[in-house]
Parts: C-alpha cells; structure tokens; sequence
C-alpha cells in the first residue's frame, strides 16, 4: 500500500512534500478531499472492482492495521498504544482477529501433538482406530 501511495505522490497534481496526498483539485491542492467523499467517490469503487463488496468505512482501516499489527508479532501494548486506545481488553476483544495462517498453523500444532508422525514423512499415517 506505501509504494502505491508513493506511486501516485509521483504522477498527482500536487507532488510536493506539504501536499496533501489526496489534495481536491477544487482548492487547488490545499485542502484534501473530504474522507466521506474520498471514501465514495474512490476507495469503494476500487474496492468493488477488486470483488470486495463487503460495506467498508473508515474504521475497516483500523481494524485491519490492528490486525496485521498483531498477526507480524507486536505486543498488545504496542497495537494498543498505535491504535490510541483507552485498555488493551478494547485492543483484543474488538480491533484485531486471528488471521486464517495463524489459526491454521495453531490447529496444525494440536494434530502433531495428538497424532504423532503427522507431517514428518511427507506421508500421513493416522493410527488405527478399534472398531
């Protein structure tokens, strides 16, 4: 996503270091785009036409950066102080989720735990179960 917001810094209007990345060619570069309006006219319809059709918003962004904070390693703490929350329960119960990779390298833990040999030779032996 930052080399794309670089990319785009390079071929706007308004390219300058004190530009606003999204700067409203109406204020000739010196406001930004409103965030409802970027959110209509822009970041939805790119997201349709990425097959994402879920209702998206502002607070999506945060929830996903708290996620993917979470899932590269980062304290509670940290995810709880970038996110500018009052308790780290807020952090954990509302703004971040297990991403599919963890939860699947998670369950695989417990198989190999219960079912010795699974995953070792390539070939999976489960032990026979007395009918």
């Amino acid at each position: 996503m930052a080399e794309d917001l670089l990319r785009w810094r390079r071929i706007s209007p308004y390219p300058m270091q004190g530009d606003w990345v999204f700067a409203s060619p109406s204020m000739q570069g010196k406001q930004p785009y409103w965030p409802d309006n970027l959110m209509k006219r822009y970041i939805k319809p790119v997201a349709r036409a990425n097959g994402i059709h879920k209702n998206i918003g502002w607070h999506t962004f945060r929830h996903t950066f708290g996620t993917l904070l979470k899932d590269n390693g980062e304290d509670v703490k940290t995810v709880q102080e970038l996110l500018r929350h009052a308790n780290s329960r807020i952090t954990l119960d509302v703004y971040t989720q297990a991403v599919n990779s963890t939860k699947r390298a998670a369950q695989s833990k417990v198989v190999k735990m219960m079912v010795p040999g699974v995953g070792k030779t390539g070939v999976e032996t489960y032990p026979r179960i007395a009918q």
